[in-house]
């Protein structure tokens, strides 16, 4: 195991366990109002300050660890779900089905995420599962065409030719054959993923199209902080390092694996 993912589990498992310990270990209840005790400086009573509204940041941030991690976890698992089997199709089938399916994903992909995030919630009241969602769907064109690309790889391998050789089922082509060995790839990719949608979450909720007051979001924190940044920079600034950490953590992990996942990389890094 390389120095990178070792260092990245540390980190991610550690904010991990915060965030669902966070009911137990929080100092303070995350939403307690106490207008007295505005605006105090980071202190051994509050070690993180409180807020504009006297709320202790570090229970905040401990509970809107939970929020990120399933915002990114979850619009990940949506990206997968779907983009998944709609690369396996478009690499398997090729032809009309995949310029299609490609192309779909082209015209989505043109598109910044941001503004794709904003045109489909500014529609709707907002949600953080709504938020998910979105950020979910968003990410179904880089999914699927990364699982494309895999697949396309593989599909002149010989284990895929006997396969078709004793007339197996296109679904057991597919999710038989080709998607076990897909996954080294897609994993690579959905950690990659998961960073990408708690930014992009956190930035629709700084937009105030995420998750709504009282909730900790970090992003949220971020955007109620601005009005307060000169006065008080330890309430944005604790979201923020967060954010930063728990993202440094899961890339760091995104290229442990890949490094661990590819034997022709790894080689590679062992020979040099």
């Amino acid at each position: 195991m390389s120095l990178q993912l070792k260092a990245g589990l540390v980190i991610t498992l550690t904010i991990v366990t915060l965030g669902l310990l966070a009911p137990w270990i929080a100092p303070y209840p995350w939403d307690t109002i106490a207008i007295k005790s505005r605006f105090l400086p980071p202190s051994a009573t509050h070690w993180l300050g409180t807020d504009e509204f006297g709320r202790d940041v570090l229970s905040r941030l401990l509970m809107g660890t939970r929020l990120s991690i399933q915002m990114g976890v979850g619009a990940t698992l949506i990206s997968l779900i779907f983009g998944v089997p709609i690369g396996l199709a478009a690499g398997y089938f090729r032809g009309r089905t995949d310029e299609i399916l490609m192309r779909t994903a082209d015209v989505l992909m043109a598109v910044p995420p941001i503004m794709l995030g904003l045109l489909v919630l500014a529609v709707t009241p907002p949600s953080l599962w709504k938020t998910a969602v979105t950020v979910g769907f968003v990410y179904i064109p880089p999914i699927a065409r990364v699982t494309r690309s895999v697949t396309l790889s593989l599909a002149g391998e010989d284990f895929i030719q006997a396969a078709r050789a004793r007339a197996e089922s296109t679904s057991y082509i597919l999710f038989r054959e080709l998607l076990p060995n897909a996954w080294p790839a897609l994993i690579v990719e959905a950690s990659l993923r998961v960073t990408y949608a708690i930014l992009l979450g956190s930035a629709l909720s700084f937009l105030g199209l995420g998750a709504q007051p009282p909730s900790s979001d970090w992003g949220l924190m971020i955007s109620e902080a601005r009005a307060f940044i000169d006065r008080a920079p330890w309430i944005a600034l604790a979201p923020g390092l967060a954010m930063c950490t728990l993202v440094v953590g899961i890339n760091l992990i995104g290229d442990g694996a890949r490094e661990y996942l590819d034997p022709r990389l790894k080689a590679r890094i062992e020979k040099a």
